[in-house]
């Protein structure tokens, strides 16, 4: 889970990508436009929508759909990493929007937005999935641009939070294992992780599951915290033991040379890899550890002080041999047409 952009829509939904007009809100539990993206994540075959639950075909796996309309497919997570995940951003989950909402955080964040934003294409990107999806950060920042979208995460209340926030007709947020998807093999067109694949340690499986739910020729656009500058790897060893926000048995920031493998092992090329932030980055994103920075807030035109903080971040990425020491990567990788083997 990452930092959000701009405030999202409210119940009044959001511009269909077709159309170009405002459509109504749906009713709670309205998942049955979903039902072809989705698939029982115990038998991977397709699921029933009977009497407020998802059911596979042979009636053997139930997954109940809650009065907030998400379908319940990991209640009872099976990894041990899950679990710990599901606890961990079920209790930090208000204090993680909140700290993601103070002006400077979200100037910040719309610095990095735009840096994922020039990656994607100028046509739409048809039916999107957001993996790790928090309060919904990736559909909110590429609204009006998907023909359906459905947002995953371990986490119910970061899920009832995303359902609060947005009530879009073409928009289902469902609970599920990012390395065990309750996801149709090739049905999506593009894929978003910002800020999850850092609390995935299984990282072959979860680019697997990236990989199987692609289509060909589909992308998976990514930014994550990286550390492959030694000073940030040393910082956040620190850090993540430190912070009750953060759990450092289940975040490990990306590395390269260990993330580009996982990718191609995966049937995934890599085609880009940037990165950005470095001292306002350290300075104004990190209110779960810096607990004076919450009151930057007050401080009168810290929007515009955020913003020349993240021009003097980009310029530093920018010169020759620091465009992959910053602490973010926004990173593209496409599954091919035909496979890499």
């Amino acid at each position: 889970m990452s930092g959000a952009g701009d405030d999202s829509p409210a119940s009044d939904g959001i511009m269909n990508a077709e159309s170009g007009a405002r459509t109504a809100a749906p009713a709670d539990g309205e998942i049955r436009a979903f039902l072809d993206l989705l698939r029982c994540p115990a038998t991977g075959g397709p699921l029933e929508l009977r009497d407020r639950a998802l059911v596979s075909a042979d009636g053997a796996h139930g997954y109940p759909i809650d009065d907030a309309g998400i379908a319940q497919f990991a209640a009872t997570p099976e990894s041990s990493d899950a679990q710990m995940q599901q606890a961990h951003y079920d209790r930090v989950a208000d204090t993680y929007i909140t700290n993601l909402s103070y002006p400077h955080t979200r100037e910040y964040t719309a610095y990095l937005d735009q840096a994922l934003l020039v990656q994607l294409p100028a046509a739409g990107l048809g039916d999107v999935a957001e993996i790790c999806c928090g309060r919904g950060e990736a559909v909110e920042l590429v609204a009006g641009r998907f023909k359906r979208a459905v947002g995953v995460d371990i986490s119910l209340n970061m899920l009832r939070a995303a359902r609060n926030d947005h009530h879009a007709p073409n928009l289902a947020f469902i609970q599920g294992d990012a390395t065990r998807l309750p996801l149709a093999d090739g049905a999506f067109d593009s894929v978003f992780m910002l800020g999850g694949i850092h609390h995935v340690n299984d990282r072959a499986a979860l680019f697997r599951e990236v990989a199987r739910i692609l289509k060909p020729g589909g992308r998976f656009y990514f930014r994550e915290p990286v550390s492959d500058f030694w000073p940030w790897l040393m910082l956040r060893a620190v850090i993540y033991r430190i912070s009750p926000s953060l759990d450092h048995l289940t975040e490990r920031p990306l590395r390269y040379d260990e993330t580009a493998p996982y990718l191609t092992g995966a049937q995934l090329r890599l085609t880009s890899w940037k990165t950005y932030g470095f001292f306002g980055f350290c300075l104004l994103m990190n209110s779960d550890v810096l607990v004076f920075n919450r009151l930057f807030r007050f401080i009168p035109g810290i929007r515009a002080i955020t913003r020349a903080f993240a021009r003097f971040d980009d310029w530093i990425t920018s010169r020759r041999n620091w465009t992959q020491r910053g602490l973010q990567v926004v990173g593209v990788a496409e599954k091919p047409e035909r496979s890499l083997s």
